[in-house]
């Protein structure tokens, strides 16, 4: 499925759409420096019930963690700053990537050998002023 969106007032719309007609909860983000990754990120999490003031990068933290209703959580990855994937396996990847919560990843491409085969993928790029979000689905 390809989304264009002109505008930052469209995200609630698509992350609404992603939630309730995608069942994979491990989401992969692709994209360049400062494309809205993050930006789309805080829409899904605010959709999923989290303070959208409490969204942030995760930039050195690696991992964030929200909680929302009934102690359910979401984690939120930047592995920009890794240098390997034993800095993954280091930090315990496994557990939140097959805790049945939401996991955001950005910049999986880092670690692209221990992503799980069944996830979705978004793609973002921007062309002129809109942004296409390219959402693909993987069961394997």
């Amino acid at each position: 499925m390809k989304v264009r969106i002109k505008s930052i007032e469209e995200l609630p719309a698509l992350a609404a759409k992603i939630t309730s007609e995608y069942p994979n909860k491990i989401i992969a983000f692709y994209g360049d420096m400062s494309v809205g990754k993050t930006t789309f990120i805080k829409s899904l999490c605010t959709h999923l019930g989290v303070n959208p003031s409490e969204v942030c990068s995760p930039t050195y933290a690696i991992v964030n963690e929200y909680e929302v209703k009934d102690a359910q959580k979401i984690y939120h990855f930047d592995f920009y700053r890794i240098k390997n994937e034993n800095e993954a396996f280091d930090m315990g990847y496994e557990e939140y990537f097959y805790s049945d919560a939401y996991c955001f990843i950005e910049w999986p491409e880092k670690i692209a050998n221990l992503l799980p085969e069944k996830l979705l993928t978004i793609r973002i790029v921007c062309i002129e002023n809109e942004r296409i979000f390219t959402i693909e689905e993987s069961n394997s």
